[in-house]
């Protein structure tokens, strides 16, 4: 592998580099600034600040959270949307579900206004029957009133396209042609899938990310060919895997969960290397943290999410849960006198307190800093040469501890127990909640700010261990690194067992193989192999949820030989048993839909490139006191990248390093494995 691999995360606070030149077996880190609302200043400063010449660099992968950031703040393109007659109000009547469960009432208004939502006539039955053809006029008219209107992007929306296109392409071929761009978005070919509303959501999502995503994408990639970059930029996907740039532009909304998907990515290959396979993810930012959960090596994946209420995307996306508990999620004292934290974040800008860049209310980062866990001298991200622990603790004095009658550090300790209460049960709800044991399972901080909380989650969750990534600041930069190319595809086939068409359900199945092939093909990339995986949505006749069925397909020199009808029904038995606990007698089997991926696995580094030497000394470069509970301890501060493979550290302790701070509490102890994670666990003995 020739050259430099690059992966860059942007983040609410931080974009991350990770600079890996395997040929020398050295990797590098950067921390820049995140730059609002233009992300691209920051994504090319960060890569400036570690490479001179980029046309060293062979291949650049971004998680992104321009996607993310769009749909979150509602600033994405105004579109318009062509649907068929009757169905205009679908994306506003949603499934009728309400933002708050015992609310009775609730508002929500979707991202294309009404005006912009019109009518043509057509109608395909559910069986792909064409029962009115599609009137050619009155969709130019509409594109053309769209076009007057403002619109930016355009989504086609007709109903049972996923049983029949031919209404849907028509239609599409006579808005391109009066477009005045490529912002053209059609139902079924962003997901040709059963259920109205969660197609339409994602197609219209799809355009109104369009504009933004793909002129962000194009300016980072100019940017990059004018710097000399002759390679190959890909953007990480919500799925984990890797697309080309081209891709992204074209399903913008394959990137509504990109960076957090990284981290996840990376968390898994870290964690099975080091021989744990079971693994709770805690992604600690400046705005959020992001938990996921890893158990036999796997990613959980869900076929669909709410990026907020009623914005529904339905793609495979890493199981992924949110809560806004980051380094700069503000603390507040409510009318009732509860403490919370978030979900409001102060951000890059103007940050915490300590930044003295204008913020006055009280950050979880501020209450770090005024316990002494965080060095003021040295604070990370090179944005700042030191921070203000006085206004810290003034904010803390006068928005926590005055409404609360607390001391400063009674207050600041109040913050970070509410803080961590919060990140706890996010993780209760991935582990828990999900019939999974977290004592079978080590738990990961990264982020800029994960591995201060790791004491924490240990204590409240029951967590046996804690493995801390070498680089936690940057782990899901370094995920972007390792992930793998990654091509998904659906397609409905609303057929009982019984009745199944096997060579209907092979020609997709030959179909999706064929796309996602030619796919990897274009790519300017090596793989060291190529899988094909096949899945299908079932139940039995009269159910509305269905299971996951992995079905074995022969897949050799590209040619697909699907399943027969027998093989479905003893896989559906086997994954429904293993779901339920138990089959129904006499029940009729259906498949719903068809769930192709097309995978190109990318080569991947060695972490013991990563890995620290063997030798070397093991003393504290300083000491410092650090409150903890209700005393201070005098606390030994490490060169955590100094720290030789082997390393035993007791609590309490702090281990620096310029992406994070990795705090070991009294009780803990931390453990240099091989790779250079630092593997956090009770001290045996220890009460």
């Amino acid at each position: 592998m020739s050259g430099r691999m690059i992966g860059v995360d942007v983040g609410g606070t931080f974009t991350d580099v990770f600079v890996l030149n395997e040929a020398e077996g050295t990797a590098s880190v950067a921390k820049v600034p995140t730059t609002r609302p233009d992300q691209s200043g920051g994504f090319l400063d960060g890569i400036g600040r570690e490479v001179d010449d980029l046309s060293e660099i062979s291949v650049v992968v971004h998680g992104t959270t321009a996607g993310t950031n769009a749909l979150l703040e509602r600033k994405g393109a105004r579109i318009g949307v062509i649907c068929t007659e009757g169905l205009r109000d679908v994306l506003e009547m949603r499934r009728r579900d309400r933002p708050r469960t015992w609310g009775l009432r609730g508002d929500f208004e979707p991202v294309v206004d009404r005006r912009n939502r019109l009518e043509v006539p057509e109608r395909t039955l559910a069986d792909g029957t064409i029962r009115t053809p599609v009137d050619l006029d009155a969709v130019r008219i509409a594109a053309e009133t769209l076009c007057a209107q403002g619109c930016e992007a355009i989504a086609i929306l007709f109903a049972n396209s996923y049983a029949n296109v031919e209404n849907e392409t028509a239609a599409v071929s006579a808005v391109r042609e009066i477009w005045p761009n490529d912002h053209v978005s059609a139902s079924h070919e962003i997901l040709p899938e059963i259920r109205e509303f969660e197609r339409f959501s994602t197609t219209a999502l799809n355009a109104y990310l369009q504009p933004e995503v793909s002129g962000y994408l194009g300016r980072l990639e100019n940017a990059l060919k004018q710097g000399g970059f002759d390679g190959e930029f890909m953007i990480v996907q919500s799925n984990g895997g890797v697309m080309a740039v081209d891709t992204a532009c074209r399903l913008p909304v394959r990137t509504a969960l990109s960076g957090p998907a990284a981290g996840v990515i990376a968390a898994g290959y870290i964690a099975t290397s080091a021989g744990f396979e079971n693994v709770i993810t805690g992604d600690m930012g400046g705005t959020s943290f992001d938990v996921s959960l890893i158990s036999e090596g796997q990613s959980m994946l869900s076929p669909q999410t709410s990026i907020d209420f009623g914005m529904v995307v339905r793609n495979p996306m890493i199981e992924i849960t949110t809560i806004g508990a980051g380094g700069g999620s503000i603390a507040w004292v409510d009318k009732g006198g509860l403490l919370n934290i978030g979900p409001e974040s102060a951000g890059s800008d103007p940050g915490p307190v300590a930044y003295g860049l204008g913020n006055d209310r009280p950050t979880v980062t501020d209450a770090n800093v005024v316990l002494g866990r965080i060095d003021p001298e040295n604070p990370i991200g090179g944005k700042l040469e030191r921070l203000d622990v006085e206004a810290a603790s003034k904010a803390i004095d006068i928005h926590v501890g005055a409404p609360l009658g607390l001391s400063t550090l009674e207050a600041a300790e109040a913050i970070l127990r509410v803080a961590n209460s919060r990140m706890a049960g996010a993780i209760r709800l991935v582990s828990i909640e999900r019939g999974f044991d977290p004592k079978r399972f080590a738990f990961m901080p990264f982020g800029g700010g994960g591995a201060l909380h790791t004491g924490a989650m240990l204590a409240e969750v029951g967590i046996a261990r804690a493995i801390v990534p070498r680089y936690p600041g940057v782990t899901s930069a370094m995920g972007c690194v390792i992930a793998d190319m990654r091509q998904d595809f659906v397609q409905t086939i609303n057929s009982l067992v019984s009745t199944l068409d096997e060579n209907a359900l092979g020609a997709f199945m030959q179909a999706h193989t064929d796309e996602g092939m030619a796919l990897l093909d274009a790519a300017r990339t090596t793989f060291e192999a190529r899988n094909v995986t096949f899945e299908l949505d079932m139940a039995y006749i009269g159910q509305t949820h269905t299971v996951s069925v992995p079905v074995a397909v022969s897949v050799e020199n590209g040619t697909v030989t699907p399943p027969t009808k027998s093989e479905i029904e003893d896989a559906f038995d086997t994954a429904y048993k293993a779901t339920f606990g138990r089959l129904l007698k006499n029940g009729v089997r259906r498949i719903l839909n068809l769930r192709s991926a097309v995978t190109g696995k990318r080569p991947k580094f060695d972490l013991e490139t990563l890995a620290p030497s063997s030798e070397g000394k093991v003393d504290a470069k300083a000491s410092r006191p650090v409150h903890f509970a209700d005393s201070w301890y005098d606390t030994a501060i490490y060169d955590r990248l100094n720290l030789p493979v082997g390393t035993v550290v007791a609590g309490p302790a702090i281990l620096e390093q310029p992406d994070t701070t990795v705090l070991i509490e009294p009780g803990l102890q931390g453990r240099v494995d091989r790779f250079g994670n630092t593997i956090i666990e009770p001290v045996e003995g220890a009460s």
